[in-house]
């Protein structure tokens, strides 16, 4: 066949089929005039060949190009709320059909009428899962938690003549497990721990006990080291801290986490030394531990007062309360308050209640709060007092400084440390009166890139606010370069059917801490094969997601190399494997899945190591020196003088 033929044939020029003819296999050569009609027809079936395969590419090409278009499209689909608006407003700034949002919002538990309000982490979430990036539109709110602390603690240091004496305000902190609640126990003679999972506090709590013809306010915060930001917080309200230390464990890294809380809040405090009736318990050591740090214990010629306890037994709980007495009076001038002023404090516990709705706790840090009272947050109003009750359940008229009270009747759960306060004309709020958003911890969810790294997807529901945002914490602790955790979605209240769908739909584990779904939920999950988990201790929600995060950790394989052997002969050869013999040189040989063939220090083939032999007797191995045969199988290409490299897989 004519060149030029052939090149008709293939509808390209005589040039571009030389220039081409060479990256498809074939060289004729520049000058050639005909090519032998075989390999003429080879060329035109590699031809059609390559065009059918460069055509597959630029398709999937095309296809892939259109969807990375759509999915930026859709990243990129934004919209700015309020921090309150109607769902009617909500659709219209979505630019979806009402009927569409309603549906939404009924699917995640939340039941409005077109012109009613719903809050901006309400809207936020409804919009993240219709495919929006969501920003507010007040940008002045990021700042009103540090002005609202401001203006408490302005509020707080104005002293005049209304100011009296107030009950100080007692943080317990530690280390999980020494024993905190059981000293409360103690104090308060009631059963608190046989109420709470694991013996271990869940949540924030506030009491109150009597000593003296004086009331002393505690604060109980968790002590495991995934409460962080709850101690944080209850630390700040306080006036005065107990450290619990263990007398047979000492100071360990949630006791020293505790410690730097403490000394940050520039709280005076005393150490309860606890569990000193157990056979092991050692006070020297914990009094030495604390001085390696750089608190001298009192009666070392310090400052720090430590009073050894035994919650069990009882002992030592009244020192300690005299202890925490005699700091009180020492700081008599700060723990003041004007009990006339309109009421404000700080909300140390949080949740939403089946039966009474949004509910807080609020230490009143200042001033009287009654039943009847509105309170705002950063000038929002946030609702009306309805009821109030202490520390036991009971309902009480009114609260004033350095009493715990339990509110019912806010429109919204206040996020765990915001400041709350009668305002002193409801005619000066805002008129809209915008809801301070609630400012739970950032999600840590993170997007995992196409082999770089796993990720293990978690829809987190939980009680209260606290623990949603200390799980959270926890759970981004977790994160490794390996593998990301990514929070799909959180909220308060119980597991429901549009939380299961969205587990399918995202391939995410529901977990549930301190709340469980109807059986209606838990039969749509087995059907759907969504994995729910109930957890009642945080550690044990923690080791389990490590304990998934180890389960998808591959095990990193190195090849390691354990001897070479010179090939002095070749016995046999056949199609794909060889007998040969050599010395050892280095190292040992034995049977091993990787055997590297050099020639002249370079690689030329690599096989399986199946046999060794030494003396015509099947070895387990064979030692520098010695001289051996071995079966290859590989490509049958060793020589005498080649150097089989063996190698072991090393995890």
């Amino acid at each position: 066949m004519n060149v030029t033929e052939l090149a008709r044939q293939l509808k390209i020029t005589t040039s571009e089929l030389f220039d081409k003819l060479p990256s498809l296999g074939f060289d004729i050569g520049r000058r050639a005039i005909k090519v032998d009609d075989k390999i003429a027809f080879k060329i035109i079936e590699v031809w059609k060949h390559k065009a059918k395969e460069e055509r597959e590419k630029s398709r999937i090409e095309e296809i892939r190009g259109t969807a990375q278009e759509e999915a930026v499209a859709e990243k990129t689909k934004q919209v700015e709320l309020p921090s309150l608006l109607t769902v009617r407003e909500f659709a219209s700034l979505l630019d979806l059909p009402v009927n569409k949002v309603l549906g939404e919002l009924m699917k995640n538990g939340v039941l409005v009428s077109l012109n009613e309000k719903i809050d901006f982490d309400t809207a936020s979430i409804i919009s993240e899962e219709l495919g929006y990036q969501v920003s507010s539109l007040d940008e002045s709110d990021s700042s009103s938690e540090p002005q609202a602390q401001q203006r408490l603690e302005s509020i707080l240091s104005e002293k005049d003549e209304n100011f009296t004496a107030r009950p100080p305000v007692v943080v317990v902190m530690g280390h999980v497990d020494h024993g905190k609640t059981k000293i409360l126990d103690a104090i308060r003679k009631t059963d608190v721990v046989s109420t709470e999972s694991g013996g271990i506090t869940q949540h924030i709590g506030a009491y109150q006990v009597h000593r003296h013809e004086r009331t002393i306010t505690f604060i109980d915060t968790p002590g495991h080291e995934a409460f962080t930001a709850m101690r944080s917080r209850g630390a700040r309200a306080a006036d005065i801290a107990v450290l619990v230390i263990a007398a047979d464990d000492s100071i360990q890294p949630q006791t020293k986490e505790a410690i730097k809380i403490i000394t940050d809040a520039k709280l005076p405090f005393v150490v309860a030394i606890n569990k000193v009736d157990k056979p092991e318990a050692n006070i020297e050591k914990v009094k030495q531990d604390l001085a390696s740090i750089g608190l001298q214990p009192d009666d070392w010629g310090g400052s720090i007062m430590c009073v050894p306890v035994s919650a069990k037994e009882g002992t030592g709980i009244e020192d300690l309360l005299e202890a925490i007495l005699l700091l009180a009076d020492m700081d008599k001038e700060k723990i003041m308050a004007d009990p006339n002023r309109l009421a404000i404090g700080t909300a140390i516990e949080s949740h939403i209640d089946k039966g009474e709705g949004p509910v807080a706790t609020i230490l009143i840090q200042a001033g009287t709060l009654r039943v009847g009272d509105s309170l705002c947050l950063d000038n929002s109003l946030y609702g009306k007092v309805k009821a109030l009750r202490d520390y036991k359940g009971m309902g009480i008229a009114a609260a004033g400084p350095g009493t715990p009270a339990k509110i019912l009747g806010l429109k919204l759960a206040p996020a765990v440390g915001s400041i709350l306060e009668v305002p002193s004309d409801l005619k000066c709020l805002e008129k809209n009166l915008k809801t301070h958003k609630m400012r739970q911890e950032k999600d840590f969810s993170t997007q995992s890139s196409a082999g770089e790294s796993k990720a293990l997807n978690f829809i987190i529901k939980a009680d209260v606010l606290g623990s949603l945002g200390a799980i959270v914490e926890s759970l981004a602790k977790l994160e490794t370069k390996e593998i990301k955790i990514k929070i799909v979605s959180k909220g308060l209240g119980m597991i429901t059917e549009a939380d299961v769908l969205k587990a399918e739909t995202t391939k995410a584990k529901i977990i549930g801490f301190h709340v469980k779904p109807t059986p209606n939920v838990s039969d749509l999950a087995r059907d759907k094969g969504v994995v729910i988990d109930y957890y009642e201790v945080i550690y044990h929600l923690i080791e389990s997601v490590q304990k998934d995060m180890a389960d998808m950790k591959e095990e990193e394989v190195k090849k390691e190399l354990i001897g070479k052997l010179e090939i002095l002969k070749v016995f046999r050869k056949e199609n794909k494997n060889m007998i040969v013999g050599g010395r050892v040189q280095e190292g040992q040989i034995k049977v091993c899945d990787t055997g590297i063939v050099t020639r002249d220090g370079k690689p030329v083939s690599s096989g399986k190591i199946v046999r060794v032999e030494c003396a015509k007797q099947v070895v387990d191995k064979a030692v520098s020196g010695s001289e051996c045969g071995v079966g290859f199988e590989g490509k049958p290409v060793i020589e005498p003088g080649d150097i089989l490299e063996f190698y072991q897989a090393v995890e």
